[in-house]
């Protein structure tokens, strides 16, 4: 029978074959032997479950899910039950053409994606009354973090940021620990009626509707605070902005919040996309990514990724931030949902969460109840005097859950999905007594003065799709533009795109994984917890480490969690002078983004020639840095896709001089099975499970960022709020990294289900296969472009660079050329520029069978055909196709062809593309002129009309 190993490597027993004649090698074996240095290499088999099949697994996952308790979630704290519309589930998020794509950086095929973040942008920026938004951030937590660390920047002050008491309890405790890290002065401090700032302010975040539920005139405070030259962030419900004045128009500077309550499940706490939005001045200070509006070649609208300077994989430690994936899948769904519904059908939901509230606040105090605050939205705070634990038991008990507050309060949150019948049933369990509540007629609790008199949402792409019909042809129509792993091979070098298996997605949208608050009671939540258990479990053994925690929510927030743990461990030993962290010349941005988010100072090591570490450098750099030096960050296999041989001699010069060493993970795919970096000197390590372990991208997010840990860091991981999962949490004392107890829980059974579905021999195939796939490349394309660096034995990892340099410098024709020609050939362009200017670097992964392999090298070969025309003059740099890729149809079947070669050639370069033929959307895109003409809401209609 046809095992999930089978299905999930592309390449079978005769493909290999050929790929390892054309390499130069008998069998996997020997190819591995010679590719990867023996000083690393592992000789045991992984200690793991023998693989499953996909029955199996999801049988096993099954019972995870049905030991989950449902129940109606009134907890709230920043987490709401919501109805994701079937037409998203099915249109969305379990549609291959959206979850599969990667980040829009190759804008050209990526207007699909890029106009439905767009539509985010301007959802929010509407809702918020504030001109940019961004699309989008991790969660909520991490986003007030964000705006803390924007106002400290924006102001250049060394004051205190202060927080409102009203702040969710996770979100005080991101805060305060990134705060902490990087020096930031901050305090908590209850922001009532007679508040005013303290002349030391820079930076007020106040959470409107708070914690409590209150809705607050916000408007003093506001005007205070500018008096006093500090900034003010709002904290905000997205949806209560339908019905309730938004922040920017009673003065706030930034808003940020999360935009789950719009179609996204609770996934026990993630993933969700999160929100920023700023007004005028400070968008250049804003982290994450901003979809902008420019032009093509043809002077038409396009969309891009806009003020990249501002982002880590360019500014590196000076960045605004580290983010780099973004939830932008959820950020999709959620700017569906409010297309889908339009700003009537939002302000509906919201009036009718709104007066269930109300409802039950006006019959709880005609029974005796009075509520804590007149003025809310959802929430409803409740004095039960020293019986707070029995009303939130018993309310569990009649399958509803609520917050404790203390012993003598308890919180009440109601959603999209709280029914009449689900607040009978709370009532009695409240009043203990069988005692039919009796509902006066909907009133507002929302005073005048605070509620939303203004538009939103008016341009036509939220008040045109109303119909399922026309959603589904919109997101049909939208999907159809780009490029994703359900058409073509993404050979992006970094990036570890493979495939994405069904079998593994299905179960995360079934109601015991989808349904969970993430601070649900423990009792309730044991199998998700047990499934989490095993998988730290699973990759604490693939990685040699000793511990794992699966709470940051993406590899920025790994990489920051595991700086910070070597952090706290230095504090602990009295190494107070400890904040240097070395990174090489050619590490990935986010890097030295992290270090400097974990409160230390970077200073770069040089790579010699072959692409490695320079030893004499950094021995140089120990020395000079005596007694300062934190850590060392670095990637293995290297950024430049070379297994270092000489990594044992890094790790062991770091060691001596007192320092741990952090082993970034993003290569990971090419040691699984075969070299375990908590063996070969790692103290910490972040993995990517949207890269090794087959989470899909999601077009920039989701992601999960698990930080793995030698024993003498585990007391110092991120630490679990609400639940213990095992007695050895009980020693995590760590700064928490996201808002939720285990991240981005609702997708942590793709990766189970990887694992248990290729089991330890699956896993360490899949590794070799990777390996010999990159150098199958590089073997057939290293006589058209020379392949930068290789290893022993002229070897490469899982990807190789190609060198076009010297071609640009007797041509013109430049990476970037290449990467849009490849966009006519129907394929989605390698990693341009990274890490080496000019060059470009493929990873093909396992996932790829040898005839997509093919398509992808005889396309490579037939451009660089058509750069040696050039060469020869045959045609100038400026005229060729190369240099005008990306042709649309519509540009190939113009009235008027003025090219010097012809439209065949443009559009079809090689016969296949006859059968089944893929066609941009935009011509290429003018970048600097996007920038110059910075637009980052919905153009209107006529902006696309001739």
């Amino acid at each position: 029978m046809t095992s999930f190993a089978d299905r999930h490597v592309g390449p079978d027993d005769d493909a290999i074959s050929t790929m390892l004649h054309a390499v130069g090698y008998a069998s996997l074996e020997a190819l591995i032997d010679d590719a990867v240095p023996e000083s690393i290499r592992q000789d045991d088999i992984l200690v793991l479950p023998e693989a499953l099949t996909e029955a199996g697994a999801l049988t096993k996952l099954e019972r995870f899910a049905n030991a989950n308790v449902q129940a109606a979630q009134m907890i709230g704290q920043g987490y709401y039950d919501t109805v994701t519309p079937a037409a998203i589930r099915r249109g969305i998020l379990t549609n291959p053409a959206w979850y599969s794509a990667y980040t829009p950086y190759q804008a050209e095929i990526s207007q699909g994606r890029l106009e439905a973040l767009l539509n985010f942008q301007t959802m929010v920026s509407d809702l918020t009354a504030l001109p940019v938004a961004n699309a989008s951030l991790l969660d909520e937590s991490t986003a007030v973090s964000e705006a803390v660390l924007l106002m400290a920047r924006a102001t250049a002050g060394a004051g205190t940021v202060v927080l409102d008491a009203e702040c969710f309890p996770q979100t005080l405790e991101v805060v305060l620990a990134q705060c902490e890290a990087v020096g930031v002065a901050a305090r908590v401090e209850t922001i009532d009626e007679g508040w005013t700032p303290t002349a030391d302010v820079v930076g007020v975040v106040i959470q409107n509707p708070g914690m409590s539920g209150v809705l607050r005139d916000l408007g003093p405070h506001i005007e205070a605070t500018h008096s006093a030259g500090a900034l003010v962030t709002i904290a905000c419900d997205l949806l209560s902005l339908t019905i309730v004045t938004p922040p920017g128009e009673v003065g706030a500077d930034i808003a940020v919040g999360s935009a789950q309550r719009f179609g996204v499940p609770l996934f026990y706490g993630g993933p969700h996309a999160a929100f920023i939005a700023v007004r005028a001045g400070l968008e250049r200070q804003m982290p994450g990514r901003i979809i902008g509006v420019s032009i093509d070649a043809e002077g038409k609208p396009a969309y891009r990724l806009a003020l990249q300077t501002r982002e880590q994989h360019i500014r590196r430690d000076k960045a605004t931030s580290n983010i780099c994936t973004a939830q932008s899948l959820l950020a999709v769904v959620a700017s569906m949902y409010a297309v889908y519904h339009g700003p009537n059908g939002l302000r509906d939901i919201a009036l009718q969460i709104h007066s269930r509230a109300v409802t039950l606040s006006d019959a709880l105090a005609a029974m005796g109840h009075e509520p804590m605050h007149e003025a809310f939205f959802d929430t409803l705070i409740l004095h039960v005097p020293g019986g707070a634990d029995s009303v939130v038991a018993r309310a569990a008990a009649a399958g509803i859950n609520i917050r404790k507050v203390d012993d003598d309060r308890v919180a009440i949150a109601c959603d999209e999905k709280t029914e009449l019948a689900t607040l009978d049933t709370l009532v009695e369990a409240i009043i203990a007594t069988k005692r039919h509540p009796v509902y006066t007629a909907p009133r507002v609790a929302i005073p005048r003065a605070m509620r939303r008199t203004s538009e939103y949402l008016t341009h036509p792409v939220f008040n045109t799709h109303h119909s399922e019909a026309s959603l589904t042809r919109y997101m049909r129509r939208l999907g159809d533009r780009d490029l994703a792993l359900d058409r073509t091979m993404i050979p992006l070098g970094s990036c570890t795109m493979k495939l994405n298996a069904a079998a593994e997605l299905e179960p995360i949208l079934w109601p015991g994984f989808a349904n969970i608050h993430p601070f649900a009671p423990s009792e309730q939540t044991a199998g998700y917890r047990h499934m989490i258990e095993q998988l730290e479990d699973w990759l604490a053994e693939i990685t040699g480490y000793a511990a794992v925690s699966v709470q940051p929510n993406a590899g920025s927030r790994g990489e920051y969690a595991g700086l910070l743990a070597i952090r706290n461990y230095h504090l602990s030993q009295n190494q107070t002078g400890r904040d240097i962290c070395l990174i090489p010349a050619s590490a990935h941005g986010t890097n030295a983004a992290s270090a400097v988010l974990a409160g230390m100072r970077v200073v770069v090591v040089a790579t010699n020639d072959s692409g490695e570490i320079d030893l004499p450098d950094l021995r140089a750099k120990l020395v000079k840095h005596a007694g300062a030096v934190a850590a060392i960050m670095i990637t293995y296999p290297s950024t430049h896709g070379v297994y270092e041989a000489h990594v044992g001699e890094v790790c062991a010069a770091v060691h001596e001089a007192g320092a741990q060493v952090y082993i970034d993970g993003a290569n990971l795919n090419a040691l699984v099975g075969l070299a375990k970096p908590g063996h070969f000197g790692g103290d910490v390590s972040h993995l990517n499970l949207h890269k090794t372990f087959a989470i899909p991208h999601g077009g920039g997010g989701p992601g999960v960022g698990p930080v793995a840990v030698a024993e003498h860091l585990v007391p110092f991981l991120p630490r679990v709020r609400q639940g213990i999962q095992r007695p050895r949490d009980l020693m995590r004392e760590g700064a928490a990294v996201s808002g939720a107890p285990y991240g981005s829980a609702g997708i942590l059974p793709i990766a189970w289900a990887y694992i248990a579905m290729l089991g330890p021999d699956g896993l360490q195939h899949a590794t070799q296969v990777a390996v010999l796939a990159a150098n199958y490349v590089a073997a057939r394309l290293r006589d058209y472009f020379p392949v930068l660096y290789s290893g022993a034995n002229g070897l490469v990892a899982h990807e190789c660079i190609l060198d076009l340099r010297e071609l640009t410098k007797a041509t013109g024709i430049t990476a970037e050329d290449v990467a849009k020609r490849l966009i006519d050939y129907g394929l989605h362009a390698p990693t341009m520029s990274w890490p080496v200017a000019g060059t470009l670097m493929v990873e093909p992964t396992e996932s790829e069978d040898i005839a997509e392999l093919d398509r992808f090298i005889d396309a490579m070969i037939a451009i660089r055909a058509e750069i040696a025309a050039v060469e020869r003059g045959e045609i100038e740099a400026s005229a060729s196709a190369l240099r005008h890729a990306p042709h649309t149809a519509e540009s190939v079947i113009a009235d008027t062809w003025d090219h010097a070669y012809s439209r065949e050639s443009a559009a079809f370069p090689v016969q296949a593309l006859r059968r089944d033929k893929y066609f941009p959307p935009v011509r290429r895109i003018d970048n600097a002129y996007g920038d110059r003409h910075l637009v980052c809401s919905c153009p209107p209609p006529e902006a696309f009309e001739d």
